[in-house]
């Protein structure tokens, strides 16, 4: 891969978004045709290696060691930071749903300045090439990327979902601890209440039955721990049938970081 320019959109599938697994899979199921023609272009910015070459024919060793390095790489270099990544991910398209059901999404789409502009009905942004990418009543999927620098990225096949990555800005989602201490740290003095946040951190999504099960504390208990985490900002809870549905905020994972 090269360090800028083009790189294969097989490697980014759709599927990803059910999860690791989903994405490595669909991945690997990538048809041969579009293997040859992905790699054919990563291979005019010079010569592919004798795996790429294997690879780009859909040799079934070479798609079975993609997808054990792709593994591999996850659990050896995202894994171990994969709560702060998800956490300043999910700060950024909170800010963005938010924004777009205050205001609306012309405002929503101008919270993006300067890395992208808005002005109707034209998105721009600044891009290592000179090219426009026509909608035609498809929506665009706008996904915050913790890696992507300077400039947004698009997938070049205009067949596939019109896809704009964005680079996060990494100074809005770094809470500062040191003014919040003394708002919100009173309120969470005690291994109990402590122990709940840290559930909270590592079931993310899950309800209050589930988390009372884990910390091993009753559920009356748990209900009141939450709501102390809640009105301090560090947990976000919403309803969900019957169950009510808790996740640790930016500001939650932050101090759980400091803590841990």
């Amino acid at each position: 891969m090269p360090s800028r320019g083009y790189f294969p959109d097989f490697l980014t599938p759709a599927e990803a978004a059910g999860g690791l697994e989903c994405g490595i899979e669909a991945v690997l199921a990538t048809p041969r045709r579009r293997l040859r023609t992905e790699l054919g272009l990563l291979s005019a910015r010079g010569p592919l290696s004798h795996w790429a070459r294997q690879l780009a024919d859909g040799e079934a060793s070479s798609l079975h060691l993609l997808g054990r390095a792709l593994r591999e790489y996850h659990a050896s270099v995202l894994e171990p930071g994969w709560r702060d990544i998800a956490s300043r991910i999910e700060g950024d398209r909170r800010h963005r749903t938010e924004t777009q059901c205050r205001l609306g999404t012309e405002e929503m789409l101008r919270s993006f300045a300067p890395v992208l502009r808005w002005q109707s009905p034209v998105l721009s942004a600044d891009y290592p090439v000179d090219r426009d990418v026509h909608l035609e009543g498809r929506g665009l999927l706008l996904v915050p990327s913790y890696f992507c620098r300077h400039t947004p990225v698009a997938l070049l096949d205009e067949a596939l979902c019109p896809v704009l990555v964005y680079p996060l800005d990494h100074r809005v989602w770094e809470p500062d601890l040191e003014n919040y201490a003394g708002v919100a740290l009173a309120d969470l003095v005690g291994s109990s209440r402590a122990a709940v946040l840290e559930v909270v951190g590592e079931v993310s999504g899950g309800n209050t039955g589930q988390l009372a099960r884990r910390v091993g504390l009753l559920l009356s208990s748990t209900s009141q721990h939450l709501a102390v985490l809640r009105r301090s900002g560090l947990v976000a809870s919403t309803r969900e049938g019957n169950s009510v549905l808790h996740e640790v905020t930016p500001l939650g994972s932050a101090l759980l970081r400091r803590c841990l």
